[in-house]
């Protein structure tokens, strides 16, 4: 039988959100950092079992130009499932809904997830731009 799972377009709070990076292998974020950077989410939406989060995703942006998909993550134990299917699934209807004609849309995509957001109308910048960050 296949398990449902509860699907909430909120965010999680800032530890769970720190323990969910930290179970997904992703960057180090500091709770206090979280807490700002979370409120400031365009939209959010959580995976739970029961009330335990295990996947999320963000888009952040300005909100009519720019819009940046972020935090897409699984727990590892729950990885397998089609739930990032899911949550990218939650952020194209938010993006459909609240993007305008104009609006460029990115996310930086880790290999070999870059083939799931293809799935979902995502392409490569190369050869016309390259991604490029800085760390603090």
């Amino acid at each position: 039988m296949e398990r449902s799972y509860d699907i909430e377009t909120a965010i999680p709070t800032p530890a769970e959100y720190v323990e969910l990076r930290r179970k997904a292998g992703m960057s180090p974020k500091e709770v206090e950092t979280a807490r700002v950077g979370l409120k400031n989410s365009l939209f959010a939406v959580t995976l739970r079992d029961s009330s335990k989060l295990i996947g999320m995703g963000r888009v952040i942006g300005d909100g009519a130009c720019f819009f940046h998909v972020v935090d897409i993550a699984v727990d590892p134990s729950y990885q397998g499932r089609g739930l990032g299917k899911v949550i990218m699934s939650q952020i194209t209807a938010y993006l459909d809904a609240h993007a305008p004609k104009s609006a460029y849309v990115s996310l930086m995509a880790d290999v070999p997830a870059d083939q799931l957001y293809k799935q979902f109308g995502f392409h490569y910048t190369y050869p016309k731009s390259l991604g490029m960050y800085k760390r603090y």
